[in-house]
């Protein structure tokens, strides 16, 4: 059995917008909010982090206070929202409501404006996790691999797994992911077979 655990960053300076690359640090209320999702559901035996400070900055600590690895990974980042980096919805929607509204109802059809469409986020995505899985299994012993990531980033995942396991999946927007979430996936190497538990207090 392998396990992941994939952690969203906590609360970012700035508070909420769309933020994919634009890369503001965590606030103190952010840090506990991952600090007491590991803490629940460790130990940890090694490390995999988005390169984005807000990901990055907890991940290494934290491997380096415990002795693991960490390993950074640039194709597990957010999306890249173009010229909506920054914004908050309710300026989105004073100046451009149509584009907000069909990215919501459609995000695979109607990317953000100059930004990256959720096909290509999805390619890089699921070749970091394909890259990961062959690591791990390569290992041929048990492990437990935090995952530091986006929300963006964990809702793509979640949703392939659902597919992996033959349920229909959720529409990517309705997956809700808070700040601090970690989300459990054990990988059951001899069947191939996924299972995700959601996140829990």
């Amino acid at each position: 059995m392998i396990h992941f655990g994939l952690l969203r960053h906590g609360e970012v300076v700035g508070g909420r917008c769309f933020r994919g690359r634009s890369d503001p640090p965590l606030t103190d209320t952010g840090w506990q909010q991952m600090q007491a999702a590991v803490s629940r559901h460790g130990p940890w035996q090694r490390v995999v982090t988005s390169p984005l400070i807000r990901c990055a900055n907890f991940a290494e600590d934290y491997a380096q206070k415990n002795g693991l690895s960490c390993t950074t990974e640039p194709r597990l980042m957010e999306l890249d929202f173009g010229r909506w980096e920054g914004l908050t919805a309710e300026q989105i929607m004073a100046d451009d409501e149509d584009a907000l509204t069909r990215f919501w109802s459609d995000p695979d059809r109607y990317p953000p404006p100059d930004g990256e469409s959720l096909a290509a986020m999805r390619t890089r995505v699921l070749a970091a996790w394909g890259d990961l899985l062959t690591e791990v299994q390569a290992a041929d012993t048990e492990q437990r691999t935090l995952v530091v990531i986006h929300g963006g980033t964990i809702r793509l995942l979640i949703q392939h797994l659902q597919t992996l396991g033959g349920n229909p999946p959720a529409p990517l927007l309705s997956i809700q992911v808070s700040y601090g979430a970690l989300w459990g996936v054990d990988y059951q190497v001899h069947t191939g077979q996924f299972i995700v538990r959601e996140p829990t207090s």
